[in-house]
């Protein structure tokens, strides 16, 4: 099945470039994601992990 799909795939022309963009959105997502978590605002980080234990909220719903 895979040498199926492998030689089928050869036959197609510029097929080349999407691993490569793949790996490129992978790439990008990743240090993009990085960059933000080190450069985020203590004080939002400890806002928004207190959310789920924030009783407040929960007296809303109920």
């Amino acid at each position: 099945m895979l040498k199926y799909i492998k030689n089928h795939m050869e036959t197609i022309s510029g097929i080349e470039i999407y691993p490569i963009i793949s790996l490129l959105i992978f790439f990008i997502f990743f240090v993009a994601l990085f960059w933000w978590v080190f450069t985020a605002k203590k004080d939002y980080i400890k806002t928004v992990s207190n959310i789920p234990l924030d009783n407040h909220q929960n007296d809303d719903i109920l």
